[in-house]
């Protein structure tokens, strides 16, 4: 009797049958982040039309002729491709501003780095009240926009006895360059271990040895970055070659695209083929130093 009712008490009813689990497994995962990859992929292709559609329609209005350019389609292939508006471009002055701008660039940069490298050391090694303050004073740079000092900017030029040179544009472009340049030196040698300077400071080495034998190789991948970005904002700048150089031997590349603008309109095809060779020079930096600057932009990702 008691035998039978305690199996009638444990036998399992209806209400005790088993549960379907929820699947928590790779699966329902997979499901879960397909919409987000779909989103992602389609922002990614959106992105990359937005980049390559101006590209190409640069690249292709600058293999029309004027006539051309007025009637055919702006998206479609040329017709009758020419090389005629780049022997236009070479024809002209396109040297004497490619070297301009060359020079103007790599002072600027070699101006920058070099201050903003030793700048960093000091704030990182030395810390202390004035490294502090200093380095919020470079911070407070970022703060002040070009357009703002212009003036000032151009009346100092003025008194310097420097204006429609090349330096009057090199000067200004690099003290502007500083703030971000020392910001992003100053993290990335902040992750540097301390240790190592001890170490050289025990070998009786000094702080002109530590900067060139230490600080400078382990930052090799962002002064590399640093001085890709500096380049490509001094190489693109408009506005200091526009107010302090007037000679037309002074003139960079984004001041001379100007020069094809005739008094009833704008040679566009001429133009366009002046941006293309003005942006192979860049572009092929890029293409060297592409490996040390995606280590320099990733350096903190991996600490």
């Amino acid at each position: 009797m008691n035998t039978t009712v305690t199996k009638a008490r444990t036998a399992p009813g209806p209400q005790h049958a088993a549960r379907p689990q929820p699947t928590t497994g790779p699966r329902r995962r997979r499901a879960a982040t397909l919409p987000r990859r779909a989103l992602t992929g389609v922002a990614a292709v959106g992105w990359s039309a937005l980049i390559a559609v101006p590209v190409y329609w640069l690249v292709v209005t600058s293999l029309r002729s004027r006539t051309d350019f007025t009637t055919d389609s702006p998206l479609a292939p040329p017709g009758s491709p020419t090389l005629e508006n780049y022997r236009t471009v070479l024809d002209g002055d396109f040297t004497t501003y490619l070297l301009n701008s060359a020079v103007v660039t790599v002072m600027t940069v070699a101006i920058t780095v070099a201050v903003a490298l030793m700048a960093a050391f000091s704030i990182v090694r030395y810390s202390n009240a004035w490294s502090r303050m200093s380095f919020r004073l470079y911070l407070l740079g970022l703060a002040i926009p070009l357009q703002a000092v212009i003036i000032p900017v151009y009346l100092l030029i003025i008194r310097m006895q420097m204006y429609d040179s090349l330096l009057a544009i090199v000067l200004p472009s690099a003290a502007f360059a500083l703030p971000v340049t020392v910001m992003i030196l100053v993290s990335f040698l902040r992750d540097i271990p301390r240790s190592l300077f001890e170490a050289m400071i025990v070998d009786g080495a000094g702080d002109w040895r530590m900067l060139f034998s230490l600080a400078a190789p382990m930052a090799r991948p962002a002064l590399m970055t640093v001085a890709v970005y500096d380049g490509l904002q001094v190489w693109n700048g408009f506005l200091f070659p526009l107010i302090l150089t007037q000679s037309g031997d002074k003139a960079v590349l984004p001041l001379a695209l100007t020069l094809y603008r005739g008094q009833f309109g704008i040679d566009v095809p001429a133009t366009m083929a002046a941006v293309v060779l003005s942006t192979l020079p860049m572009l092929v930096v890029f293409v060297l130093a592409r490996r040390q600057l995606v280590a320099g932009l990733t350096a903190g990702f991996s600490k």
